[in-house]
């Protein structure tokens, strides 16, 4: 019963503070933590112990593999060097740095224990990197940057502590230092691959999106514990599972089974991330009650909490931009300052850091003062960078994603899909196949593109585009067979099984209409930009587009037709100005299959983007 009573607190609890810092747009992370600071103090709480086994082996699996499915492993590619530069070269950086400058506060905690404690506080947090930066709009860049680092992070600063540790109660060497890492990567990504191109062939023959979805829960602790059992590092072994599951998904999964796991990861995403910052504040009394034992001073406690907290914010500024003035003095291209600086701020740890602390031995002297120290670091880096970050970014001026520009990319991708599959049908068509069919299947494919061209016009006049009254009026058809739904069900006149199937045929056409942009994975398959397509169309290339609009603001051959027209498209060779393909006469497309003049630009206020139809190409 305690514990049964415990779970539903958190989770209520997780569930009231997010909703608040949401309306108030405030930091969520910092407010669980402060919320769970003032709940710890209330009589009659329950005293939730934060061990390093339940953070280790409950937590952290699962929060990574969920970090890394929906990571780019192509991005990874791409990144890996400054992302190693960040995951290993900055944590020893700064875990030796933090612990000579513990060293030398605290004379009395050995040097092995002061680096521990560089150790712990030495890496950034998956959980605390990623929440702050969706909700700052960083650059994609940056965001993937700071996700590569903190996805593995995680793996040098354990193997630096586990190596810290040993080093107290003994000597270790260099070359055992060195061993000790290169079996915990080489056993890490091993034990991953394997599991990960296992589990890709299993998922490939699970039909039952149940059932796929439940496998998929256990991949996390399936690659952590072989990978800790060789000495190897369950971290790397989970994230690359995480990472081979993510980019062999579309090939190895089915539709429903993808939606499947999709939601239910993000469900399970939130609860453990959003419990785990309310964990962390509920530490503070325990830690507070076992520093109340310490004989060091008062004063040395608070220089050295300070100390410890200033120090991984300034290594941090320290590393990143040495390393660009490296790199320009080498010659190679280096991030500008402006991206440094924010890469820099971006540092908050999180809840590895805590428990990571709560692993260092008993006997170290000092031990809660240190951990006391740990917890400043996370609740300070929270506090000075989560909540000023945004104002960073804002002051730098750094491009946050442009919602035009992936409306715009995710246009030009489903035409080229549709195409595809308009090619397609007409390979397999048979001749019995129904015209009715076949042309309904092609319309279906044009709506849906025609859907995505729509979104680019949302600065014009139009109030309504043909796919939002679709939506609107099929919403309301809905609403009205729902309500006869309830009423046969009330009546008894239909079998459970029965009501059931419709039911969730309702639902299924219901969810589609009312589908959210997915903004975290149209980030893991970024498109081609426009410049790139520019230079591979010789029409986008040649295109001046000088010709003065034959109208300023109409279709003139819908007024002659007497139709109506969503958007306006500008012929870029003579002026001509047509109506777009969500119209209902597409005078632009036909006035392109009319001349041949291949290249047309939105005519909507403040859009600028470019279609050639003889390529099929965007710019």
């Amino acid at each position: 019963m305690e514990v049964a009573a415990a779970i539903a607190g958190l989770v209520l609890g997780v569930l009231l503070v997010t909703a608040a810092a949401k309306r108030l747009n405030w930091s969520a992370p910092l407010c669980l933590v402060i919320a769970g600071v003032a709940v710890s103090y209330l009589p009659g709480v329950p005293e939730y112990e934060l061990t390093p086994e339940v953070v280790l082996l409950g937590l952290l699996p699962p929060l990574l593999y969920a970090t890394a499915i929906r990571s780019s492993l192509v991005d990874f590619r791409v990144n890996r060097s400054p992302i190693a530069l960040l995951s290993v070269g900055l944590v020893v950086f700064s875990t030796l740095g933090i612990g000579v400058l513990v060293w030398l506060i605290v004379p009395d905690v050995p040097l092995a224990a002061a680096i521990a404690l560089g150790a712990v506080v030495a890496p950034p947090d998956a959980v605390a990197t990623t929440a702050v930066a969706r909700r700052v709009g960083l650059p994609r860049k940056v965001v993937r940057l700071l996700e590569g680092e903190s996805l593995f992070n995680d793996a040098t600063a354990l193997v630096a502590l586990r190596t810290a540790i040993a080093a107290i109660g003994g000597s270790v060497t260099v070359l055992q230092a060195g061993g000790d890492f290169l079996l915990a990567v080489a056993g890490g990504v091993l034990v991953g691959a394997v599991v990960g191109l296992v589990a890709g062939m299993i998922r490939t023959r699970l039909e039952d999106p149940v059932a796929d979805t439940a496998f998929s829960f256990v991949l996390p602790f399936l690659a952590y514990l072989p990978a800790e059992l060789i000495h190897g590092s369950g971290v790397l072994a989970v994230v690359t599972t995480g990472l081979i599951v993510g980019y062999r998904s579309p090939t190895m999964l089915s539709g429903p089974s993808r939606l499947a796991s999709r939601l239910n990861w993000q469900t399970v995403q939130f609860l453990l991330e959003n419990m785990v910052f309310l964990l962390i504040g509920l530490q503070l009394k325990r830690i507070l009650t076992e520093v109340g034992r310490s004989n060091l001073a008062g004063s040395t406690i608070v220089l050295t909490c300070v100390a410890v907290l200033a120090g991984v914010i300034l290594l941090r500024f320290v590393w990143m931009f040495a390393i660009g003035v490296l790199r320009r003095i080498a010659g190679v291209h280096a991030w500008p300052w402006r991206y440094t600086t924010v890469l820099s701020w971006a540092g908050m740890r999180g809840v590895v850091t805590l428990a990571a602390a709560f692993a260092l031995p008993t006997g170290i002297p000092h031990r809660a003062v240190l951990v006391l120290a740990a917890f400043v670091v996370v609740a300070g880096t929270l506090l000075v960078q989560g909540t000023t970050l945004p104002a960073l970014v804002r002051r730098l001026r750094l491009p946050a994603p442009d919602p035009a520009e992936d409306a715009l990319q995710e246009a030009a991708m489903l035409d080229e899909l549709s195409q595809a599959a308009l090619d397609r049908l007409e390979q397999v068509r048979k001749p019995t196949d129904s015209d009715d069919v076949v042309q309904r299947l092609r319309e279906r494919v044009r709506t849906r593109a025609d859907a995505a061209w729509e979104q680019l016009g949302r600065q014009s006049a139009v109030a309504e585009t043909p796919s939002d009254a679709y939506r609107r009026l099929r919403l309301e058809m809905l609403d009205a067979e729902r309500d006869t739904f309830l009423a046969v069900r009330a009546a008894r006149r239909v079998d459970d099984v029965v009501l059931a199937r419709v039911l969730a045929r309702l639902d299924i056409e219901e969810s589609m209409l009312d589908r959210a942009r997915d903004e975290e994975a149209a980030a893991d398959r970024e498109l081609r930009t426009p410049a790139a397509t520019a230079r591979s169309c010789e029409h986008l290339a040649s295109a001046r587009g000088d010709a003065s609009p034959d109208s300023p603001d109409t279709c003139l051959d819908c007024i002659a037709e007497g139709s109506e027209w969503v958007h306006l498209r500008l012929c870029l060779l003579c002026g001509h100005v047509g109506c777009c393909d969500s119209s209902p006469r597409r005078h632009a497309t036909r006035h392109f299959h009319r001349t041949g003049h291949p290249v047309i630009r939105s005519f909507e206020p403040g859009e600028t983007w470019r279609w050639c139809y003889v390529d099929q190409q965007l710019g």
